[in-house]
């Protein structure tokens, strides 16, 4: 299988189905930021997270693979056979919020965003992570999305912050507090 199609040479891609779109459209804008949102989560799994961290990040990975697959899915094709997000999934992410936050000091004010760079990639990947979720907000208003995938997207925000202070734990960083100048 080639990888090169020259298909797409002129500004324009295929959903699955079919249809064929600009690559600037937002529904194009919203998959390839969650793609970029996987890539980068891969990057966060591979910097010295435990084995439990790592095992939720390949799971967070493969909902991630099923977000894009529904978003490039042509939606006037009703019959395609996509992979499915499940309230399960978000409830997954809330165990593990939970999980991580018990062995954590409360919080008292923000954290600055760094400390050791696990903890500066699980900010960055919470970062993409708004970015998509606001892509696919802006998407869902112009046309109808999986239910799902918003919550999902807000609730993965949450547990990549979180993610960043269980980080901060694991390498013994310091959480610097955000102390605003009044």
């Amino acid at each position: 299988m080639k990888i090169y199609t020259k298909t797409g040479d002129k500004g324009e891609t295929g959903l699955f189905g079919g249809a064929r779109l600009q690559k600037d459209e937002l529904r194009i804008e919203a998959y390839g930021t969650v793609d970029e949102l996987n890539s980068y989560i891969g990057l966060v799994r591979d910097s010295g997270l435990d084995d439990d961290s790592i095992q939720m990040l390949i799971s967070i990975q493969d909902r991630l693979f099923t977000i894009g697959s529904q978003l490039a899915s042509d939606p006037s094709k009703s019959n395609l056979q996509v992979p499915q997000l499940f309230d399960s999934d978000i409830t997954a992410l809330e165990k593990e919020i939970d999980r991580m936050n018990e062995e954590l000091p409360e919080m008292r004010s923000f954290v600055l965003p760094g400390g050791h760079p696990l903890v500066s990639h699980c900010h960055v990947a919470r970062c993409i992570c708004r970015r998509a979720e606001r892509r696919v907000v802006s998407l869902a208003k112009a046309e109808a999305i999986p239910a799902l995938i918003i919550p999902y997207l807000n609730r993965l925000s949450d547990y990549l912050f979180v993610l960043s202070r269980w980080a901060t734990k694991l390498q013994n960083a310091a959480e610097t507090p955000w102390v605003p100048k009044m």
